[in-house]
This record gives C-alpha cells, structure tokens and sequence, in this order.
C-alpha cells in the first residue's frame, strides 16, 4: 500500500517534509491546515521531517560505503554545449545556533556546470549553471569523505576540467587533493583583495583616503595584470610612518606570505582569459540559500543530532531533486523502521513457559486417590428427605388427635 512509519498517508508525509524543509515548523502546521484542511502539531511535522532527513543521510552515507568498497567507474560529467564539460567545485562553511548558546560550522559544498560569459550585462562572466549542494556539520576530514556521494553522482572525476575557486583554507586545498587533484585552483578574489585591505589599513590608517586609494589600485592590478606588481607594492608599504610600525610590519609581512605562498592560485588575468571564474560566490550563496535561510531563523537553536537531517532536506530541496531523492528517502525509511521493530521484539522479555500437564498414572497401577465427598449438612432433613405418608398413618394421626 505503500505506507510509511506513523499516521500519515504517504502523500501527506511528502507533503508535511517538503513544506518543513523550507519554513519554521509552526509555519508548516499553518500552511498545511489551510491549504489541505490538516491539523498537525507543529512538534509532529517536526519529528516527521527530521526522521524523514534521518533516513535521507542514511541514504548518502551506505552509498559513500558502497562507492568505497566498489569503487564503481564515475559517470560522465553533463557536457556544455557539445564542449567537454567544464566545472566549477567550491566549498565553505556557515554558523548555525545549537541548543545551549554553542555555534557550530555546516560546511556546504556546491557543484555547477560552467556556463560562458552571458551576451547581456546581468552575465558579464562565466557563471555557474544546474547547481546542486552537499551539506554536513562534520569536521574537514569527515566532510571530504562523505562529500564523495555528491562528486561521484556530478562526475567530477570525469570532467573535461574543474575549477576549485576557494578560499585559502588549507582543509578546502585538501578536498580538492581527494577528488581532483588536478583540478585548476583559483583564490577566491575578494579573499585575496580582503588580505591587500589589511596590510593597506594597517600602514595608512583604517578607512583613510591613502588606504582606500592604496587598495583600489592594487585590486586592479591584481584583477587584470601581473600579481608581481602586487606584491612589489606590498614590499614598499610605508610602514615606518605608520600609526603603529610594528603591527603595520608584521601585516605586511602576513599579506606577503600568504599571496606569495598561493602564487598559482592568484593569476587571475590568466584564468580570466581561460573563462573560468574567480570569486566564490557560488558557494556563498549556497551558505546562505541551503543553512542560514533555514536552519538561523529569530529564536532558532538546533539539537546538533537534527542538523544534518534538515541540511540534507535542504540540498535536495534547493537543487531541485525531490523527485530523484523521495523514493530513497522511502525506502530508508521502512528499512529503519523494520530494523527498530525488531530490536524491539529482540529486547522484550521472554514469555513465562506453560504449566507442566498433570503426571498420568503409571500403566497397570489403579489410582488410589478418592475423591472427596462433600461435607453433611447437619440439622432437620429437607421435607423431601421424609417418607411419604400412607393411608394407614393418615388415620392412626387423625384418630391421636380426637
């Protein structure tokens, strides 16, 4: 019949996790009993869509598994006009409100088909296209590994190119190790341009004239020309008359290392030329659009054990694959429920054994046990106990009384 685990009718069930993953539980409730004329709790569609999530992170992590210990070739990657397919892969990291004041980091990644610059201004460069996310609030380790599930189904191994514009975290350089080490790596512009913004402030003064004219230069010159120029401007930084030398040096020196160290990820003349973007602001957008419209509403804070169910509603919902992802979420779903069925029954006492049948008596041998008769009743006999009276007694009692 299709049913799920619960009260729902398998159409509702969708219909309650799917309102859930994009708006406040109360808001559900309210949406669902206007629209369809039901009335849940908002605690119900709660624990519906977070089972609902629980299964669909089953769903990724037992496939993760599989592709482990298959190791299955990659599917081929969707091509781009009829060109080998181009890709751009980024990643990062957004806040979100636990349950007792704590924050912690989901980092998302996002995975897009490269689209040439558009003919009108609103597309004035490459940009990413048939976006799709994976989500977790896991450490970098963890995150790189379960992350396979969305790279191997995108076909990131197979890709004519892949371009990881990222920021300069050393974990996101690793990611890029595991599943494309040739992968083209690029900075994340406003990154970089955010590092030249400090040195700049720290030797003429934050939010000075010198400093922002200072900066603004050197954004272009960096945007369009050669990155040595860059860093010979950083090498002459005034920063003896600066308000603090010391700190102005040590900025300079901090700034100098961090872009020389990332020399190849900051020709970005070079990868304007090739068509490949230089801001990550595909993945930004996705911190925003898959955790924080969700997950950092007024008044939220998450039990950590429900994040990952409700990110991983989110990236279906947002790349738009409820369709593909429901049927597995279902079939989880069952299984786990099957599974705790079990335990269940597993787990309850046994039944007490029946009584033993009475011991028959050994053949040949008569039973010497009597029954016992029921106690005399003491007392006058019941009138019916008497003789009957014949005629003779009628006339002698007859002739006593005269």
């Amino acid at each position: 019949m299709g049913l799920l685990p619960g009260r729902l009718s398998p159409r509702l069930a969708e219909g309650v996790t799917r309102l859930a993953s994009g708006m406040p539980f109360a808001q559900a409730a309210e949406h669902l009993a206007f629209f369809w004329g039901v009335r849940l709790s908002a605690s119900t569609i709660r624990q519906h869509s977070e089972a609902a999530g629980a299964a669909h992170v089953a769903v990724q992590a037992a496939a993760v598994d599989r592709l482990e210990r298959e190791a299955p070739p990659a599917p081929p990657a969707a091509p781009r006009d009829g060109d080998p397919p181009l890709q751009q892969v980024s990643a990062d990291g957004a806040m979100v409100p636990l349950v007792g004041g704590e924050w912690a980091e989901v980092k998302t990644l996002v995975i897009g088909t490269l689209a040439p610059p558009g003919p009108t201004a609103a597309t004035p460069g490459p940009h990413a296209t048939d976006l799709t996310y994976f989500s977790r609030l896991a450490d970098s380790d963890t995150f790189t590994r379960l992350a396979t599930v969305e790279t191997h189904r995108r076909g990131v191994a197979t890709a004519g190119t892949v371009v990881g514009v990222m920021d300069g975290s050393l974990w996101l350089q690793g990611f890029l190790d595991y599943h494309r080490p040739d992968a083209v790596r690029i900075l994340d512009f406003p990154h970089a341009v955010g590092h030249l913004a400090t040195a700049a402030q720290a030797t003429f003064g934050a939010g000075t004239e010198a400093a922002q004219a200072w900066l603004t230069a050197q954004a272009h010159t960096l945007r369009h020309d050669d990155p040595a120029q860059v860093l010979a401007a950083l090498h002459a930084l005034p920063t003896a008359s600066a308000p603090d030398p010391a700190a102005a040096a040590r900025a300079q020196a901090a700034t100098l290392a961090y872009l020389a160290s990332r020399w190849e990820q900051i020709q970005y003349a070079a990868f304007r030329a090739c068509g490949y973007p230089i801001g990550s602001g595909a993945v930004e957008s996705a911190n925003k659009l898959v955790v924080e419209a969700r997950l950092k509403g007024s008044g939220m804070h998450w039990a950590r054990r429900h994040v990952d169910p409700m990110v991983a509603l989110r990236t279906v919902a947002c790349a738009d694959r409820w369709a593909d992802a429901w049927p597995q979420i279902v079939q989880q779903w069952r299984t786990q429920a099957a599974a705790q069925r079990r335990q269940r029954q597993q787990a309850r006492p046994p039944a007490p054994a029946p009584p033993a049948p009475p011991t028959a008596p050994a053949k040949g041998r008569r039973s010497r046990a009597i029954p016992s008769l029921p106690p005399q009743r003491s007392g006058r006999p019941h009138p019916w106990r008497r003789p009957f009276a014949t005629t003779e007694r009628i006339r002698q009692a007859t002739a006593a009384k005269l």
